[in-house]
């Protein structure tokens, strides 16, 4: 073992802070991809962290180190690439000179080591509640090991026994049997088992306050606004082609319909920064970055499982884990999230079209005098 200095920047203005260490290496991912949303892969951090990262250190620098531009990607800025040629000259220059001064230690005693956690690899569509539970379960001695891509490419990597376990999601109601039939390519009847997961609530996330008081996809075609959309062959891009369907639209009539994000936090992210109008995404998404919301879908989220390996030890303790109290305390945090069920294992008829759950009749049509009727336009 050794003990070993390594180089880092500082901010002096008066006071010293230590700059973060997460800040070079997305710069360098942002050099090399040109996309913020693959340098955040290449870096393990949110795209929702790593874009408030950027947004601080415009503040405190007064200058941006990444410009981002709708249809054009990103890129640094001059300061930005100073930085990074700055890192890397400093970097050749001192390597040597922080080797010589590394420590080297002996052996200590070795530390007695628990049972190795169980492993379970999942190809998921991007969800909030997914990843807590990734970062919550090794206290169940699991890891889950967590990629995140399309719900039809997520259901590809199962079919083809690249991974354990597939997280997907279905509309709940309307439009429900069109929907799911792209699902059903990948499934079988009698190799599969379904795991309930999250219902959850999609729609259209806005600019604070829905300035523009958009109601609809037919209202951000009808005035024009730019639109981010989810990528190709996610369940949220065939959510929104559905609903387009529904509204009788030609995708064409969506200013920005080709403009695509990978996450729900990417969306809010470029409707939260100016570059776009509207998006489309999770309430919970919307919220964090305190959005307006548009309800337009109820969702119901499942993880697809081989039957045979439905009663092996890394699955059942991870239904243990999604029946627990602590699981459903954790989701119910995330607006606009249910874990109702969460656990219960199915059959493929589980994706029979599911009608939703009858809302109460609003008490009078008429708001008592003195208060007015709340708009489900923000979150």
């Amino acid at each position: 073992m050794r003990i070993a200095p390594t180089l880092a920047w500082r901010l002096v203005d008066g006071n010293v802070e230590t700059m973060d260490e997460r800040l070079l290496p997305l710069l360098e991912g942002v050099a090399t991809s040109a996309s913020l949303a693959a340098a955040v892969v290449g870096c393990g951090i949110s795209y929702r962290a790593a874009w408030g990262l950027l947004r601080d250190y415009q503040r405190k620098l007064g200058t941006p180190l990444v410009l981002l531009e709708r249809g054009r990607g990103a890129s640094l800025t001059a300061l930005g690439e100073q930085l990074i040629r700055a890192q890397h000259v400093g970097a050749r220059r001192v390597a040597r000179i922080l080797a010589a001064l590394a420590i080297d230690v002996g052996p200590g005693p070795r530390l007695p080591r628990g049972n190795p956690p169980l492993r379970l690899r999942a190809a998921a569509s991007h969800d909030l509640a997914l990843a807590m539970l990734a970062d919550t379960l090794p206290a169940s001695g699991i890891e889950l090991e967590l990629s995140v891509m399309g719900s039809l490419h997520a259901l590809r990597e199962f079919a083809e026994g690249r991974v354990d376990l597939a997280g997907f999601h279905v509309r709940i109601g309307r439009g429900a049997t069109r929907e799911r039939a792209p699902f059903l390519r990948f499934l079988r009847a009698r190799r599969d088992k379904l795991i309930r997961f999250v219902d959850r609530e999609q729609g259209l996330i806005l600019p604070r306050g829905n300035p523009a008081q958009v109601r609809s996809l037919r209202d951000v075609a009808s005035r024009n606004l730019r639109f981010v959309n989810r990528q190709r062959g996610s369940g949220t891009r065939l959510l929104v082609d559905g609903m387009i369907a529904d509204e009788k639209l030609e995708s064409s009539a969506i200013n920005g319909y080709g403009n695509e994000e990978f996450t729900h936090a990417a969306v809010a992210a470029t409707v939260a920064s100016g570059g776009a109008d509207a998006g489309f995404g999770l309430r919970a998404a919307a919220a964090e970055y305190g959005l307006a919301f548009v309800p337009l879908a109820r969702e119901r989220y499942f993880l697809a499982v081989r039957a045979k390996d439905a009663d092996k030890a890394p699955v059942i303790r991870l239904i243990d884990a999604l029946r627990s109290p602590a699981f459903a305390r954790h989701v119910r945090r995330f607006p606009g999230y249910q874990p109702a069920a969460a656990g219960a294992i199915s059959g493929l008829e589980a994706l029979a079209p599911i009608s939703p759950r009858p809302r109460a009749a609003p008490p009078s049509a008429t708001p008592p005098p003195g208060r007015s009727r709340a708009r489900d336009t923000a979150p």
